[in-house]
């Protein structure tokens, strides 16, 4: 993000004190481009995503820890049901409550817990890729926009000095005609070319307006809110050979900075552990588990023995002979709640082992869409890498191109002034008439208007070459 930063700092010129501080109430790029990254909604879409995938692994993290879950149960029984404590039968009413609490820990279950793991972290670092790249393209809008606006302002100073020369223009025919050197019907060619220059600079401010609306809606700033960009200042790079740009190398240094480029390889390492997960089906699940237990019952009674005797009466040598037993008396007693839930306290541990035997072919499947989104990122990729091979060959032809455009306008320019100050000569003299010397004007503001444009691309144009190719991006160099 850094890089990108710079890289669209530096392509309008800023200065150290326009980056890092700002003295008026002028907006820097740098400021545009950090309010609309806070407001943007697609960022903020972005960051959202970023987060699902932090919970997601930290989801998977947790499921390595055991699981542990408490029961509670309390209610009663009619008609003939069975006795929770001790399973009688019963056709009396029964008050019931138990507790419980179990414990369940996966030993085994064909290595999904950490390749899950494994693919939740490269997820994320996905996400967080995608994230800096929606964040990168936004702000290449914004210095796009950005751009148009010192592009539309300085063609609407360009006819604002067309409409002052038109004027003067007008003042000096006058005097001309007064001096009897011109006719009187030659003012009104001027007075008409001050009209055109009126709509001229009507129309270049609409455009003004224009970009700024622009700017602001990528900002998500209301229209209604004032903003005012501040004017850089600009150096030309006019030690560039744009003939010498490589694509091979430009093109390699591209793939190791490009946000996107990495994302997709990263997609293509989960979708591959989801081939891995997917064969975790065929598997066997061992899990441990554990649990406590108790439980109460209205109708449960405790029964306590008292010592007593018992007598019977046998034949001893034909005569009868009373004998007493001592004997142990049952007697029930109500059974206390807390007794019952300390008499009733159980446990239990053990394993379990989950053999899948058939699935209904829903392993098998799930294996085959893992392979085949395996395949589609793989394509992905390919396609990711061809556009930006697309964009690389694009962004030095636009190099070469406007380096020529550049030159050409400027020799344009020099030819339309030397033109302009011949005419405007001859024009004094009353050697040439207002249409003449009109052309040769018009001439000259069209070259100049040209230079402009072609200044703007070439300096964006190059300093884009220069952000493929990964290097130090400086002012003078």
């Amino acid at each position: 993000m850094y890089r990108q930063l710079c890289f669209i700092l530096l392509i309008l010129g800023l200065s150290p004190a326009l980056v890092f501080g700002q003295t008026s109430s002028k907006w820097s790029l740098e400021q545009c481009i950090n309010y609309a990254q806070k407001n943007s909604l697609t960022i903020r879409q972005a960051q959202n995503t970023v987060r699902n995938s932090e919970l997601t692994l930290k989801q998977n993290q947790y499921n390595r820890l055991p699981s542990l879950s408490g029961s509670v149960s309390a209610g009663n029984q009619y008609g003939r049901t069975i006795d929770p404590v001790t399973n009688d039968f019963n056709n009396q009413s029964i008050g019931f409550n138990s507790y419980g609490l179990n414990v369940g820990v996966t030993v085994f279950s064909g290595n999904r817990i950490n390749n899950s793991i494994r693919q939740s972290k490269i997820d994320l670092e996905a996400a967080k890729l995608d994230a800096d790249f929606q964040s990168d393209n936004l702000a290449l809008q914004i210095a796009n926009a950005y751009l148009s606006i010192l592009l539309g302002e300085d063609q609407l100073e360009l006819a604002q000095q067309r409409l002052n020369l038109s004027e003067q223009q007008l003042r000096q025919t006058d005097q001309l005609i007064q001096a009897g050197s011109l006719p009187e019907n030659d003012r009104y060619d001027f007075i008409s070319q001050i009209a055109l220059d009126k709509q001229s600079i009507v129309e270049a401010e609409n455009q003004v307006a224009i970009a700024y609306l622009n700017l602001k809606q990528l900002m998500e700033l209301d229209p209604s809110e004032p903003l005012e960009i501040e004017r850089p200042v600009i150096e030309m790079p006019d030690d560039i050979n744009t003939d010498a740009f490589r694509f091979n190398e430009i093109y390699v240094s591209a793939l190791g900075t490009q946000r996107n480029v990495v994302a997709a390889d990263k997609r293509i390492e989960s979708a591959k552990i989801s081939i891995d997960l997917a064969r975790a089906g065929y598997m066997p699940t061992l899990t441990i588990f554990g649990g406590l237990s108790t439980n109460f019952s209205t109708r449960a009674q405790r029964f306590i023995f008292e010592p007593g005797t018992e007598s019977q009466t046998i034949l001893i040598n034909g005569q009868e002979v009373t004998l007493e037993f001592p004997t142990q008396v049952p007697i029930s007693q109500n059974y206390p709640y807390f007794d019952q839930l300390s008499d009733n306290f159980g446990q239990n541990i053990g394993a379990s082992l989950s053999i899948p035997i058939y699935s209904n072919h829903r392993n098998k499947i799930n294996l085959e869409r893992a392979r085949l989104n395996t395949i589609n990122q793989e394509l992905q990729s390919l396609q990711i890498r061809q556009n930006l091979k697309t964009d690389v060959q694009r962004a030095i032809a636009d190099a070469r191109a406007s380096q020529r455009s550049y030159e050409a306008a400027e020799a344009a320019v020099e030819a339309s002034e030397i033109a302009y100050d011949n005419a405007q000569k001859r024009f004094d003299l009353g050697a040439i008439n207002s249409l003449e010397f009109a052309t040769a004007r018009n001439n000259l503001d069209q070259a100049r208007i040209q230079l402009v444009r072609a200044r703007y691309s070439y300096i964006f144009n190059v300093k884009r070459v220069d952000f493929y190719m990964g290097k130090p991006i400086q002012l003078n160099r």
